[in-house]
Parts: structure tokens; C-alpha cells; sequence
């Protein structure tokens, strides 16, 4: 029998060497392939089933990362396999629904 300090170890060890191959949470995947700019409109809504899905606080930003999913999600593919798919939707950003500042 395991004992729980050996699989929490074991846990935190598998967690870090993901971090240290580019395979880290879907937040820090995000973090990675977009701009300074663009992470102030985007957070990760969840990632399931190889979809990651993204939530943004405008239309306009809806569109502009829109425009560049493929790239994105080919940056995506090569730090993570899992990957499926990328999907944008208009949503809540740390509490706000949209973007109030233009």
C-alpha cells in the first residue's frame, strides 16, 4: 500500500516536469502564445475532451483572435499534443462581462 506523502510527491514531480516541457496548464500555454496586450482580454474559460476554450471581453477581440486561430493553434500543438482545437467565446474576464474601456 502507497502511502499518500509518496503520491503527493509523485504528483508534484509529474507536475513540474510538465511545466519544465512546455506542457503546462492550458493558463500558461495561453500566457505563452499570446501578446501582453491580448492577455488583458483573454483568459481561459476551460480545456476539455483537446478543446481549450477562451473567453474575451469584446466583439473586437472576439474577432482579432479569431483571425489568428490557426496560428495560434498551431504555437498550441507544438508546446502541447493535446490540443485539439481552440474556441473563443464573449464572456467574463476576472468578474467582468465586456471590455468598458476603448
Amino acid at each position: 500500500m502507497e502511502l499518500i506523502k509518496d503520491t503527493v510527491q509523485a504528483v508534484i514531480k509529474a507536475w513540474d516536469e510538465e511545466i519544465k516541457a512546455g506542457r503546462g496548464s492550458p493558463a500558461s500555454l495561453l500566457k505563452s502564445i499570446l501578446t501582453k496586450k491580448e492577455l488583458q482580454h483573454a483568459r481561459v474559460n476551460y480545456f476539455k475532451k483537446g478543446v481549450l476554450s477562451v473567453n474575451v471581453d469584446s466583439s473586437g477581440w472576439l474577432y482579432h483572435l479569431g483571425s489568428k486561430k490557426e496560428a495560434l493553434l498551431a504555437k498550441l500543438r507544438k508546446q502541447s499534443g493535446g490540443i485539439q482545437d481552440i474556441r473563443f467565446y464573449i464572456g467574463e474576464i476576472d468578474g467582468q462581462k465586456k471590455n468598458k474601456t476603448r
